[in-house]
């Protein structure tokens, strides 16, 4: 949420929260509506207890006490006191049986499962941190405390509400003046909500932000100490610590004076009540009694109430989470064509196709039109940021084109299943990620059923095992963050062994040798050479010498296809082929005496 939307913000009403809290609850909703519904009649019991003390202190203070009737409203003030905690007790039992942490899971993996579903061109605009932030923090803010932050402002407000109602029956004046305090309380919680409501996303939004400038360091950490960036020298970092301190510290001061306006009111309402009490029962108009009870009741409802804006500030919070979790949960899926269509054969067509990021005014893809045989090698070539890799993203249906279409063996990649897609595709990308696991369990993740023979067969194939045999515990050396333990050579082979243990029948190599020296590229050209066999392969290069034997090469610059052809084809059009060809060639006789250092 933009500093924009938050000064947009209006009062949201609680009906909405309630609902949208239901909605996060999933199958649980039912128990957790029945819990919140069980604090409520609680809350209305304990005012029934609290209001038995009226008459029970009328029949205690008479000359000649009437014992049973006293020991009547006692039996029935502490029968109401226990029936209200074993209700609230059993309407708690929604967090202590565990039925609040189920909720908690399957929002969470709601959460995960929508993340899997929408557009990967959408997820990249979202920070790591951030959302590791809402599947973590938001999610306890919207449910975890959502009962303990209901019983604590239906005890404030439904409690002494009801034993003020009760006190009309006794003394209507008694009764009137204790309703008052809350018509003085509501018009501040209402004028007062709105800006609450913006402090709190305003907090919740810095919270985000540092949660993800933490994970941010911390993953660059090497990068930064080379840099002499880490420490007080980490600027991002500070900034955002500097920027999280000044949000909560002005949410803070903001919220102060109506938490204080809204004591002194409860207060002064509650001491104008015992002074109006005070002042009947000297003028002979109102019984002692009477008084000695709303005096006992004053004091049980005063720092409740006092406090019944610090208890919605949480509900803020709450609020500002519902809301990160319904935009993220609001954003639709790629729409699947019908009826599904599988492929049986494994060309692939480029048909008209342009695309357009949603952050950017231009096209990064203008009306391209390609085939590739199956069973073929395809190159593309050209300067970075061409779009290289949004064409083979589109293949792999991160994002659907604006204009177009493309189709494997003439199916439309919009009517392949996502999981038979995926499963059609191997992909082997410049960027490794590997996870803090096992060297089986990171290969075996391309097929989870794969035995441990089949994946040391692949592992042998992509030409991991001489590596892998010098790691601590061999096969279950888990790896570190993003394969930490791995130079890039061995991440690139365990990549290419995942690709063999899939055995996809497309595969698309994005730059796997680029940042390697020459052992490392000759290990992962050998397992390359063993992953493409029979199969339809496009590869993205800049070394035009490595795809020299492809059997088709296209060439795109600035999002259109320039040139397409074998090697010599191209060479001989002597077109923008050759002068990148030429550009290369000329590198190869630069020297270093070429260029002397200075002096």
């Amino acid at each position: 949420m933009t500093q924009d939307d938050t000064e947009r913000l209006t009062l949201v009403p609680w009906r909405t929260t309630y609902q949208r809290l239901l909605s996060t609850a999933g199958e649980h909703a039912r128990g957790l509506r029945t819990s919140l519904l069980g604090l409520v009649v609680a809350a209305v019991l304990q005012g029934l207890a609290l209001a038995c003390m009226l008459p029970l202190f009328v029949v205690l203070l008479r000359p000649q006490p009437e014992w049973s009737t006293a020991l009547a409203w006692l039996g029935g003030m502490t029968a109401l006191a226990v029936l209200a905690t074993v209700v609230r007790w059993r309407a708690m039992g929604f967090d202590f049986d565990g039925r609040m942490s189920q909720a908690t899971h399957a929002l969470r993996l709601q959460l995960g499962e929508q993340l899997r579903r929408m557009p990967l061109e959408r997820l990249q605009d979202k920070r790591t941190g951030e959302l590791s932030s809402m599947l973590l923090g938001n999610v306890d803010e919207n449910l975890n405390y959502a009962l303990t932050v209901f019983n604590m402002i239906a005890g404030a407000v439904v409690t002494p509400l009801v034993a003020a109602l009760v006190t009309l029956w006794l003394d209507w004046r008694v009764g009137l003046i204790l309703l008052l305090v809350f018509p003085a309380i509501v018009p501040l919680y209402r004028r007062r909500r709105p800006a609450q409501d913006r402090d709190k996303r305003r907090v919740a939004a810095a919270h985000s932000r540092t949660y993800a400038d933490i994970l941010e360091y911390t993953q660059g950490l090497a990068v930064l100490r080379a840099a002499c960036c880490e420490g007080e020298k980490a600027e991002r970092l500070q900034e955002s610590f500097a920027h999280l301190r000044a949000t909560q510290d002005a949410a803070e001061r903001a919220g102060a004076k109506p938490a204080i306006i809204v004591a002194s009111v409860v207060e002064l309402g509650l001491l104008l009540v015992v002074a109006a009490g005070t002042t009947w029962v000297v003028m002979g108009s109102l019984d002692l009694a009477v008084l000695a009870a709303v005096m006992v009741m004053v004091v049980r409802f005063a720092e409740p109430l006092a406090n019944f804006i610090t208890f919605t500030k949480v509900f803020s919070l709450i609020e500002a989470a519902l809301e990160r979790i319904e935009a993220l949960l609001a954003i639709e899926p790629l729409a699947q064509q019908t009826p599904e269509r599988i492929p049986e054969q494994y060309d692939i067509r480029f048909e008209g196709v342009s695309f357009t990021y949603a952050q950017s005014a231009e096209p990064v893809i203008q009306g391209i039109d390609a085939e590739l045989a199956p069973c073929s090698l395809t190159a593309l070539v050209g300067p970075s940021g061409s779009g290289k890799t949004t064409l083979t993203r589109l293949l792999m249906r991160h994002a659907d084109a604006q204009a177009g279409r493309v189709s494997i063996g003439g199916v439309d990649v919009r009517a392949i299943p996502p999981k038979t897609l995926n499963g059609l595709i191997s992909a082997v990308f410049q960027d490794v990620y590997l996870f803090d696991d096992t060297v089986r369990d990171n290969i075996r993740m391309a097929r989870p059923s794969a035995s441990d023979a089949e994946v040391e067969a692949a592992a042998r194939a992509a030409q991991c095992l001489s590596f892998i045999e010098r790691l601590p515990q061999g096969w279950d050396t888990r790896l570190g963050e993003i394969g930490g333990r791995l130079s890039g050579g061995e991440r690139q082979r365990i990549s290419i062994a995942r690709a063999l243990l899939k055995d996809a029948p497309i595969v698309v190599l994005d730059e796997p040798t680029a940042a390697l020296d020459t052992e490392s590229e000759v290990a992962v050209q050998r397992a390359i050479d063993a992953l493409v066999r029979a199969k339809t392969v496009i590869v993205i290069a800049h070394r035009l010498s490595t795809i020299a034997a492809a059997d088709r090469i296209l060439v795109i610059e600035d999002g259109r296809l320039v040139e397409q052809g074998r090697h010599q084809e191209l060479l001989d059009a002597a077109g923008r082929y050759r002068s990148m060809w030429d550009a290369q060639q000329a590198t190869k006789d630069w020297h270093l005496k070429d260029s002397p250092l200075p002096a």
